[in-house]
């Protein structure tokens, strides 16, 4: 899958990790046949659908850093967003990770490491 360019490689020490290659042509493709495959595209459908009109999810602090601190923070930004819906799965899956999930909803992003896990819109950074 390396020599295809579908992973990418990196030693580190004695490991060599692998990650998916998201600039290859057919990485959204495969993903969305293995999200359809895993049912994950329905959940998140379903899941969206109930949210309101978020426009983008973003990771940030420890974990968008690559930190296990055990607090899991997210950004949600949107129109009408249903925050006692998101509040409510959110306290079920912290609870099933036994992480801490901390929701900010319409906030601007501080500068620093942020992951974009959703968007449905054009970013302009």
């Amino acid at each position: 899958m390396e020599d295809a360019g579908y992973l990418e490689k990196k030693s580190d020490k004695n490991k060599i990790l692998y990650r998916a290659n998201t600039q290859h042509s057919l990485f959204k493709p495969l993903q969305k046949l293995i999200h359809t495959f895993l049912g994950i595209e329905d959940v998140v459908d379903q899941v969206l659908s109930r949210s309101g009109g978020v426009e983008s999810v973003s990771l940030i602090g420890d974990y968008a850093k690559g930190l296990d601190s055990g607090v899991i923070e997210v950004i949600i930004l949107g129109e009408n967003i249903n925050q006692a819906y998101l509040l409510q799965l959110a306290a079920k899956v912290a609870a099933k990770l036994n992480k801490e999930i901390k929701l900010y909803f319409n906030i601007n992003p501080q500068e620093g490491q942020r992951i974009i896990l959703y968007t449905n819109r054009v970013l302009i950074h």
